[in-house]
């Protein structure tokens, strides 16, 4: 196995990882970012150390909503190494952090030439899948208090307790006006579960969180404990 950070690139063998080292560079990701465009070309594909990527649905009103969340468990772009170039969604980064970067050409070609990494890779593309399939349920299903315990809960696997998010950035990414999001956060913070000042989100109690949360955190952890099984 490699020593990446990125879990992806960490779940290759050594040899194979090896072929592919020498064409990644590091890159910062700082929040904001957007590294890529709803139907716009893919030149380059991430695969984030640190810091968090957001999928989003952008809606002709101005609102964006998340389909699914990239962080050092995963990679933005692989699909355009497999069929295409084209963006389906827009990648933005909500945590800042640093990602390994690759060329679409390299990576299209290392598929092509390693039934290994292109197996990994398609297995992500899945579970990215799925994650955007329980993110449509849950938004349909679940009370907005239930929903921000599964999304601080993805956030600490990726990102650690501390997490400087808005109350305005929160409610675009769960699709909530920003009012829903700071009732559901002060009822949180009452709980003793988080603590929220000054953009900052602490989580104080994460078996707290994962009792109140919804179902979906679990099933989506379990889609990515099978992608590293596989």
């Amino acid at each position: 196995m490699s020593h990446s950070p990125n879990r992806l690139l960490a779940s290759l063998p050594r040899v194979l990882f090896g072929a592919i080292r020498p064409d990644l560079k590091l890159v910062e990701l700082n929040h904001g970012d957007v590294l890529a465009e709803t139907g716009g070309l893919i030149r380059r594909v991430y695969f984030p150390h640190s810091g968090i990527i957001s999928l989003v649905v952008e809606l002709s009103v101005g609102d964006m909503i998340e389909t699914a969340t990239i962080g050092r468990d995963g990679v933005i772009g692989a699909a355009s190494a497999l069929d295409g170039r084209i963006s389906f969604n827009k990648g933005i980064v909500q945590l800042d952090g640093v990602a390994s970067v690759m060329s679409v050409e390299r990576l299209r070609a290392l598929a092509e030439e390693n039934k290994r990494f292109r197996s990994v890779l398609i297995r992500h593309e899945q579970v990215l899948f799925t994650q955007a399939q329980q993110s449509a349920a849950c938004n349909a299903s679940h009370s907005a208090e239930a929903r921000m315990c599964r999304w601080l809960l993805r956030m600490r696997d990726l990102a650690g307790e501390r997490l400087k998010l808005t109350q305005q950035f929160l409610g675009q990414m769960m699709g909530v006006q920003r009012s829903t999001v700071s009732l559901a956060a002060n009822t949180l913070q009452q709980a003793g579960l988080i603590k929220y000042r000054r953009g900052v989100i602490e989580i104080l109690d994460a078996k707290g969180l994962r009792e109140a949360a919804c179902e979906c955190y679990a099933t989506v952890a379990g889609h990515y404990q099978k992608l590293w099984e596989g």
